[in-house]
């Protein structure tokens, strides 16, 4: 916050450009380090292992929340610029001659070559709904996001194989598309917090004349300072819970009671996989090891699916955005979705 603030607009149209380029490559070059530095940090620590719970927790807390805020202050920063480029009703009108199908099948595959966690997506989707895109289309982003990426495709090809792969993406797509769908006939857009819509960008663009870029520059860093300023200790609680629960998985619980005789299997793993915060990459090494005690391949899904893309730390920083009823719609619309794609699985295998 403090870098925030003090970061002030160059008065020269040739030192702002400069500013911008520089901005760009020492954000994407501490975006790419991240991690390599707190390994390298850790490491050089003697006697510390990440395998072990609580160093593995607190670099955990450390990597995940430096990812969160850089890609919050830099997507936040960078989809301002470009909303005060692109108008509202343009993007609107863009989205508005195509099938409402179309729209939701474009946020999907979007979700799925974006390689984010749960709450990763969120400033995206912040700044998604911000900018006018309809909430239904934002909302099937979020959802495609975490349960579908290329590093977890690979994974998944490799542990379950490419059938069980293919099965498992279009699993998580449609659940993302129908939810949507679902979504578009109902009126919820009051039911977003109305910071996403009243910001400095949106006021920029009201008085309809064509900004200047320092005007452009400004409204995107005051947009990015009031956002992080409203999010960012929910942030350091949601990620503390993470990294808390991280890493901890009672498989021998799950390879006990929710085996293939226990009818409500499903439901026990999607319930109990909610608190488990893990990306997809993360989950599958659990998964293969469930799946190698028994456990169905549908109860496998739906443990997968919940613990990706329904997280404490995600509904944390969520109801900084979506009002409580939103918020309960979402989460128990993707919860729904997920048992019934598991129990359809077992069914169909």
């Amino acid at each position: 916050m403090t870098v925030l603030r003090s970061l002030a607009v160059p008065r020269s149209t040739r030192a702002l450009v400069a500013a911008l380029l520089g901005a760009s490559l020492g954000w994407a070059a501490l975006y790419a380090l991240n991690e390599v530095l707190w390994d390298a940090l850790f490491v050089s620590v003697p006697g510390l292992d990440l395998d072990e719970r609580i160093p593995g927790a607190i670099h955990f807390f450390l990597y995940d929340t430096s990812k969160i805020f850089l890609l919050l202050t830099g997507m936040i920063f960078l989809i301002g610029m470009l909303r005060t480029t692109l108008r509202p009703e343009r993007v609107r009108q863009f989205l508005d001659g195509k099938p409402l199908v179309v729209s939701l099948l474009l946020a999907a595959l979007f979700g799925a070559i974006t390689p984010f966690c749960s709450c990763s997506s969120i400033p995206l989707f912040i700044g998604f709904v911000g900018a006018g895109i309809p909430l239904a289309v934002t909302l099937t982003f979020l959802i495609a996001s975490p349960l579908v990426n290329e590093v977890a495709v690979v994974l998944l090809a490799d542990t379950f194989g490419a059938a069980n792969t293919v099965a498992y993406v279009a699993a998580g797509l449609t659940a993302a598309i129908v939810i949507g769908f679902i979504f578009s006939r109902l009126s919820l857009d009051h039911l977003v917090a109305d910071f996403v819509f009243a910001t400095p960008v949106a006021v920029l663009q009201a008085d309809g004349r064509r900004p200047t870029l320092h005007e452009r520059v400004e409204a995107a860093l005051e947009e990015t300072r009031e956002i992080v300023g409203r999010v960012w200790v929910w942030i350091l609680i949601g990620v503390g819970v993470g990294a808390f629960i991280h890493g901890w998985v009672p498989t021998e619980f799950f390879a006990t009671y929710a085996g293939p005789d226990n009818p409500f299997a499903v439901l026990l793993v999607t319930l109990a996989g909610v608190p488990l915060y893990a990306n997809a990459a993360g989950v599958i090494p659990i998964a293969e090891a469930l799946w190698s005690k028994g456990m169905a391949l549908g109860t496998v899904m739906s443990f997968m699916m919940a613990t990706v893309a329904l997280s404490l730390p995600e509904f944390i920083l969520l109801k900084q955005v979506l009002k409580p009823k939103l918020l309960a719609l979402f989460f128990g619309s993707v919860a729904v979705a997920i048992v019934v794609i598991g129990v359809l699985f077992n069914l169909s295998t």
